[in-house]
């Protein structure tokens, strides 16, 4: 079981936002403590969305077969992520909150907003919505649990709404033709997969202009390059180093 939930919990985004919010919190000048504390509140918080979302899906990646997942080939029981969904949850709220009422408040506002993308709307035009949330309250998160608890600049959080929205995209992109025959209708399934790549390249070249303007040169060479590199999983690429870009420079300018 043990193997299950560490297969189903999406290690790599887990571990990918987990690290991620808690470099801003260090870049931003919080202490070793403080740090430890969002990590840990992140990390509870990815738990929990990865387990409900497979254990969500886990009729529909049976119909396609999606023997990858943990539910389909018999690594775990929907019951069990349940529970792990749960538990990690319940886990997530005191660690929120340790960085400050008003810091945890955005944070469990984020994680709210992440369930409610799993538990249906993802299904709907609006699936896009929990992902501006997400990603755009974790530079609240950071700012507010500093002393004083400083608001965050505004083109932190515009560019975390933007990452997010990119994001979306993205990771929706590869599963488009699966979603539409098990019903899922989501903003990217609705538009179709060319003009979810453009708006993919649009929104994460969007955040790195907010950022940093000159470095949307880079940007737009990373998001063009699909056209010369012929290869099924360019776009994906494409939009991965894009993404990576606008990181690197929430990193280094921080929460402002």
């Amino acid at each position: 079981m043990l193997l299950g939930l560490l297969r189903a919990c999406h290690p790599g985004p887990t571990l990918a936002v987990t690290a991620l919010v808690t470099a801003l919190a260090v870049g931003s000048g919080q202490n070793l403590v403080g740090c430890l504390f969002v990590a840990a509140a992140v990390l509870t918080g990815q738990l929990s969305v990865g387990w409900s979302n497979d254990a969500v899906d886990a009729g529909r990646d049976r119909a396609l077969g999606r023997t990858e997942k943990p539910a389909v080939s018999g690594l775990i029981t929907t019951r069990a992520l349940w529970v792990g969904a749960g538990l990690a949850l319940a886990a997530c709220v005191p660690l929120s909150l340790l960085s400050g009422l008003a810091a945890g408040g955005f944070h469990l506002l984020g994680v709210a907003a992440a369930w409610s993308y799993n538990l249906g709307l993802k299904a709907t035009v609006l699936s896009w919505v929990p992902y501006v949330i997400g990603f755009g309250q974790f530079p609240a998160f950071v700012s507010l649990g500093l002393p004083g608890e400083p608001w965050p600049a505004w083109w932190s959080v515009l560019a975390g709404a933007l990452l997010g929205v990119g994001a979306h995209l993205a990771n929706v992109l590869p599963d488009i033709d699966g979603d539409l025959k098990t019903g899922v209708h989501g903003l990217p399934q609705r538009l179709g997969p060319r003009r979810t790549r453009v708006l993919t390249a649009v929104f994460l070249v969007a955040a790195v202009a907010v950022l940093w303007w000159p470095a949307v040169v880079v940007a737009f060479g990373l998001a063009l390059a699909p056209r010369y590199v012929r290869r099924p999983d360019a776009p994906l690429l494409s939009a991965i180093a894009v993404a990576a870009l606008a990181v690197v420079l929430l990193l280094v300018r921080g929460t402002g």
